[in-house]
Formats: structure tokens, sequence, C-alpha cells
């Protein structure tokens, strides 16, 4: 065999050895594509379950909380406008008995109001605007505390879920300031940042120191449930500071 014809061999092997190595190249990195892609679906599949999981337990528990607030309707407010028209249909005075008739009207406007509340239509119904504002006047009627609303209604279009999610960690964060914090004013501000809607819940309690891990699964939550959203929350305080919840949301 001639110098020439060795060389020729010599290549030819070469551009086969070379030719079988691009080859499994090739089929490694598509395996380790479809490999990647599989992990991918999988996860994506992961994230849609526990967003709906969210979505779930934020609906069961704004309907228990609705519930809740029924009961209370109906045992301080109705059982009482019931036991006044009782007192007076008893009455052998027209004036009472024409007293009666109009606590039965009021009674009747009362359920019918009440009956709205037992399913969640209303949350498409009613913007997060008007909901913070009922939420802020029911606690300022109890006299519990202050509270005041300061909105350039940024949050004024928001997805079903978005706004269930935000109606839940709204209801935990003033339900949290009225369990601990001891107020004496609570205050609700909305407003635009850049690329970012934000709601802030502040009050001038007791507050807490917000370095130390807490023990408990409250703000846990509100971070997960903020994250199904595609949103963030953070939490400012300190002792005899009060406390600030600030929520974000892209636009």
């Amino acid at each position: 065999m001639t110098e020439t014809e060795s060389q020729v061999l010599l290549i030819l092997f070469g551009g086969i050895f070379f030719a079988i190595l691009m080859t499994l190249f090739v089929v490694g990195v598509v395996l380790i594509h479809r490999q990647r892609q599989a992990k991918n679906r999988q996860k994506i599949a992961q994230l849609q379950a526990e967003f709906e999981k969210t979505i779930l337990n934020v609906e069961n528990e704004i309907q228990q909380e609705t519930l809740a607030q029924v009961g209370r309707e109906l045992h301080d407010n109705i059982g009482q406008l019931l036991s006044l028209t009782k007192l007076n249909l008893n009455s052998s005075k027209p004036e009472k008995q024409q007293e009666a008739k109009g606590y039965v009207n009021q009674v009747i406007k009362e359920v019918r109001a009440l009956s709205k509340t037992l399913n969640l239509d209303w949350v498409e119904s009613l913007s997060l605007d008007e909901f913070i504002t009922q939420q802020l006047e029911r606690v300022q009627a109890t006299g519990f505390c202050e509270t005041s609303l300061q909105s350039d209604q940024s949050f004024a279009e928001l997805k079903k879920e978005e706004k269930l999610v935000l109606i839940r960690v709204i209801q935990e964060s003033l339900n949290n300031a009225i369990k601990h914090a001891e107020p004496n004013h609570i205050q609700v501000r909305i407003h635009r940042q850049g690329p970012s809607r934000i709601l802030e819940i502040a009050d001038d309690g007791l507050g807490f120191d917000s370095s130390q891990k807490s023990s408990g699964s409250g703000m846990h939550n509100l971070h997960k449930r903020m994250e199904t959203i595609g949103g963030k929350c953070s939490v400012s305080s300190s002792p005899g500071e009060g406390t600030s919840i600030r929520i974000e949301l892209p636009v």
C-alpha cells in the first residue's frame, strides 16, 4: 500500500469516526432536550395543580368566612329585628303594630342581601376597592379602630383568580391586625409603582420583630398565595412601631 493510499484510508476512517462522534453528540443533545422537556412539562403540571389547589382552598375559605358573617348577621341583626317585631305585634297599640310592619320589611331586605353573599358571584360583581371599603367600614363600625383607604384604582381590572387570592390575603391581613396589633388606625393604600401594582395594609399597633422567623404559618400562606398569581408579599414591623404588609402584583 502506497503512502498516498494510507493517507486516503486514514482520512476516510477519520471522517467516519468524526461522523460517528457527531451522530452520538446529536443523539445525546436530543435525549437531553427531551428529558428537559419532560421535566418542564412535569413542573408545569405541578405548578398548575398547586395553583388550582390554592384557588380551591381560597374559595372554600371565603365561603366559610361568608357563612360565618351570615351567622353573625342572623344572630345579631336579623334575630334582634325579629324579636322587636314580635314585641310590637303583641302590643295592642296601632302605632306599635305599624312599627312591626316596618321591621318585617327591614328583615326582608336583610335576608335578600344575605342571600346574595351565599355564593361567590359577588366576587365578580364587586371591585377590589369596594370590597376593601366594605371590610374597613365593618371594622370601624365595631368601634375597634379608625380606618382609611387611599386608592388610585390600580387594581380595577383583575382576573377572578387574582381577585380571589387578593381578597383572602386582605382578609387575613386585617384579621391579624385586629387579633394581635391593637391598633388605633388601619390604613390601606393602593398605588402604581413602575410595572407593578402595590397594595399596602399598615397599622399603628403593637408591632413585632419581623427579623425573627415566625413559628406560625400565616405569613408563609400569604407568600405562597401571592406566588400562585405571580405576585409578592412582604412584611415590615418592629415592636411599638406598627406593621406594614406590602402586596405587589405585576400589571
